[in-house]
């Protein structure tokens, strides 16, 4: 089911207890040997502390807040601090979590990086600036019982990147895209694989959930260079492999054309990879997400993601 949202960066929407709101880029630079993924996220999903908070009774969103950031290529670095209550500051087109920051100014957004790396200690300081080729209106429900929602609002962008720390600087095709809900994800969802790629005339995007209900929902969907979204068949099934820590990567893909070029993020609950996949009548290089909620509702994962996300005492 879908619905129309008029935005889609409203920064200030309330987000409801044990809920979230995130927005999401990604982007591939020109030459192929750099990426970025920044989430900034109000209620970290993928916290062990707003897990634990949950569990607990609690699960205040505005006191788990995170700006996370992830360089790939070399050099690599990746950045995900779950913040308190007194990081956060929003409105309708800023948002401040910590000392980085996410700004529309009507034609771009400008993301202010400031973060420290983990698991090793290090600074990750930059700007990086978003232009959309132009927005789509278009949302999606994405559970039968509309806790869960999803919004491409440009999925055919481009980035400048401009890093000081580390030194680095590149530009390249991107997407931004943002999710918004009213209970833990893992709660509504066993797992989900997602992909888009880009091409000349139009960018395709594949979202497929598996919902605790035991129904599936396969989106398949082509952005138009105006940010016109429409849908087009859904295409068979394509295993890439799983991960050195087993997360299955399924996707879809035309004649099963599709195979992995480089796992980008190989992670115990889920992986972000590139790809090479045929969708539209062509072969296009796509960046690949595979998530298992059933991993990451683990008791295990709370002993082992503190160390990659921690938590200011303050």
């Amino acid at each position: 089911m879908t619905h129309t949202s008029l935005r889609g960066w409203e920064f200030d929407r309330p987000v409801a207890p044990r809920g979230y709101s995130w927005w999401y880029i990604d982007a591939l630079s020109d030459d192929g040997k750099h990426g970025i993924t920044i989430i900034a996220f109000i209620g970290t999903v993928f916290s062990p502390w707003y897990a634990l908070a949950r569990r607990g009774g609690g699960g205040d969103p505005e006191d788990h807040n995170c700006m996370h950031v992830a360089l790939y290529g070399a050099p690599s670095r990746w950045a995900m601090t779950d913040r308190r209550r007194g990081a956060l500051s929003r409105d309708a087109n800023t948002l401040r979590i910590g000392p980085s920051s996410a700004h529309w100014d009507g034609q771009a957004l400008t993301v202010e990086i400031d973060e420290r790396t983990a698991p090793i200690p290090g600074k990750l300081r930059g700007r990086v600036v978003l232009r959309p080729d132009a927005l789509s209106t278009r949302a999606f429900r994405l559970d039968s019982d509309g806790r869960h929602h999803w919004h491409p609002i440009a999925a055919r962008s481009r980035v400048e990147v401009t890093l000081t720390d580390p030194a680095l600087t590149w530009s390249g095709p991107a997407y931004f895209d943002t999710n918004w809900g009213t209970a833990p994800l893992e709660q509504d969802f066993v797992g989900w694989d997602w992909c888009r790629a880009p091409m000349p005339e139009a960018t395709a995007i594949l979202y497929n959930a598996q919902r605790r209900d035991g129904t599936n929902q396969s989106l398949a969907l082509r952005v138009g260079t105006d940010g016109s979204v429409t849908d087009i068949p859904v295409q068979p099934k394509v295993e890439l492999g799983k991960t050195l820590w087993r997360i299955a990567r399924p996707t879809r893909a035309e004649d099963g054309q599709a195979r992995l070029v480089r796992t980008l993020v190989d992670a115990p609950f889920y992986s972000r990879s590139e790809i090479r996949t045929r969708l539209l009548g062509r072969e296009a290089t796509a960046v690949h997400e595979s998530l298992s909620l059933d991993r990451f509702a683990s008791p295990a994962m709370y002993a082992m993601l503190p160390f990659r996300v921690p938590r200011p005492l303050r």
